[in-house]
């Protein structure tokens, strides 16, 4: 059984930072892909941003400048740098994976972290 568990999520003003964390655990033998992905109210979820397993990246073009996706494969983690945050990032941010067991690779979801710009 693998988890993913989001944390990091909070209230920010315009203008400001968070930093996303997303860490997996179960029976992993390795992680390949991993991302993150928005969800606005209404609206569909969208990709942020991925990162492979050697390391490239890809962004949303809404969000290129302003965010950094990186990852700890000591800590089977992926996260997120937030910067120069805007009212429309307001949303849930999900974590997803494909994660290798000794038995398949399959895609992982997280449960998502509230992330909210206002002021």
């Amino acid at each position: 059984q693998v988890q993913l568990v989001e944390s990091g999520g909070g209230l920010v003003q315009p203008g400001g930072s968070l930093r996303l964390s997303c860490a997996a655990s179960g029976t992993i033998f390795s992680i390949n892909d991993m991302g993150w992905y928005r969800q606005a109210p209404g609206k569909q979820r969208d990709l942020v941003a991925t990162i492979t397993s050697g390391g490239s990246t890809n962004y949303a073009g809404s969000v290129k400048g302003r965010f950094t996706i990186s990852r700890d494969d000591a800590k089977n983690t992926v996260y997120l740098q937030m910067n120069s945050l805007k009212p429309e990032d307001t949303a849930v941010y999900y974590c997803n994976a494909w994660v290798a067991t000794i038995r398949k690779t399959s895609n992982y979801w997280g449960q998502g972290t509230q992330v909210t710009v206002s002021s």
